[in-house]
């Protein structure tokens, strides 16, 4: 069944949608035995990501070997590593949108040219004055840290390449009037995008979203769009939020039609209504995931999108809404291509296929995208440690 005009919505502030979400999403609709991740088990078993490094008790002093870690789309992220990299410390929690102090996290993110690896000193909550446009080439690692960005603005990639977002917590941002800002290379740049988003990438590639925790902002957790391509979002934890993952700008934006994503390893829930993805135009990889229950739907999209489901967990909500997908008819062609192959399905969720597996939507990966899909049993343990790890600096520690 399509749906038209299934997800308009007034804009409304952080505090109104976390409200309007927790009244759509009482506790005692979702599915019994569904429960948050966690980093200590006996159970678990690392994905393939995890695998690469997270067995280094001297992790922090190999804090490169993340690049190489890498799957789907983004590739292995090699071109932010090697001798010529800046290693750069956040030690100041402060912001100053337009002339940024050094040992802030702005400073890092935008005025450092070439490769940058930021970590930071020591745990701080940083709240931005307007969107953070970070630079191409540049690694935000908050491992061994307790990061939160919230409270104002976040982060937005604009028209950049070889970008690693991993380690920290993003929520309550809020939006922004259009303004100016320090941009990449120390360039004052006006941003005309100013959406609420934990993080929007735009008019970007060869981008990697990983292990953070994302929750409760103003509009979007993350938005890929604007001809945005080579982007994986893995390991990370969504929760308490409505329209959760956009892939794709517009239904008239036909530049996405090249857009292709993979979403890996990550755990939604508890309290996502919607958009796990949503995706208009463009192609998703939606991999060895798990849904803690849905609102309106998980997966959607509008204007000829392709969706290969596989090996994911579905807990259906104790509502009558167990159906995982919805096709929405937008302005743009109609015709989707949703198919699943080896998911599981639980508390009687159901997935309406639309075009041929084998022959529609196969993701096509090269050599250095490519992983192994693991079955969905396993995916419990796969993801029990999405969103932000409890890392520690001290000697022979593991993540």
């Amino acid at each position: 069944m399509a749906w038209r005009g299934a997800e308009a919505a007034p804009k409304r502030s952080a505090l109104a949608l976390a409200i309007a979400v927790v009244m759509l999403f009482p506790t005692a609709i979702l599915a019994k035995g569904a429960s948050r991740p966690s980093s200590t088990t006996k159970k678990s078993i690392m994905n393939v990501i995890d695998g690469c490094w997270r067995r280094d008790p001297n992790w922090r002093h190999h804090r490169q070997q993340l690049a190489r870690c890498s799957v789907g789309y983004a590739g292995k992220m090699t071109n932010n590593i090697g001798p010529n990299v800046t290693r750069y410390t956040v030690t100041n929690d402060g912001d100053d949108a337009l002339d940024p102090r050094p040992g802030t996290l702005r400073y890092g993110a935008t005025r450092i040219e070439g490769k940058v690896w930021i970590t930071f000193h020591k745990d701080m909550q940083i709240k931005l004055e307007k969107p953070l446009l970070v630079s191409s080439f540049t690694t935000i690692d908050g491992r061994g840290a307790n990061v939160h960005i919230a409270g104002g603005a976040c982060l937005v990639l604009l028209g950049v390449t070889d970008v690693i977002i991993h380690g920290l917590r993003i929520h309550n941002c809020e939006t922004h009037e259009a303004e100016e800002v320090m941009g990449p290379e120390g360039n004052v740049v006006r941003i005309d995008y100013p959406d609420g988003d934990a993080i929007s990438v735009i008019q970007s590639r060869k981008v990697w979203i990983d292990h953070n925790t994302l929750y409760e902002c103003a509009d979007g957790l993350i938005d890929v769009t604007h001809g945005s391509t080579d982007v994986t979002v893995s390991n990370n934890w969504f929760r308490n939020h409505d329209m959760v993952m956009l892939l794709g700008h517009h239904d008239d934006y036909v530049e996405d039609r090249n857009m292709k994503v993979t979403v890996a390893f990550n755990y939604f829930g508890p309290v996502c209504d919607q958009r796990m993805p949503r995706v208009r135009h463009g192609f998703a990889h939606v991999v060895n995931n798990l849904y803690q229950g849905w609102g309106l739907y998980a997966i959607g999209g509008s204007t000829k999108p392709s969706i290969k489901s596989e090996g994911n967990i579905f807990i259906a909500p104790n509502t009558d809404l167990k159906e995982i997908t919805r096709r929405i008819i937008g302005n743009g062609p109609r015709g989707w291509k949703f198919t699943s192959t080896k998911d599981l399905f639980e508390n009687g969720a159901t997935f309406t296929q639309t075009g041929d597996a084998a022959v529609d939507v196969d993701p096509h990966y090269s050599r250095l995208q490519a992983f192994r899909v693991e079955k969905a049993a396993s995916v419990r343990s796969l993801t029990w440690s999405a969103g932000v790890l409890r890392c520690r600096k001290r000697s022979h520690s593991k993540c």
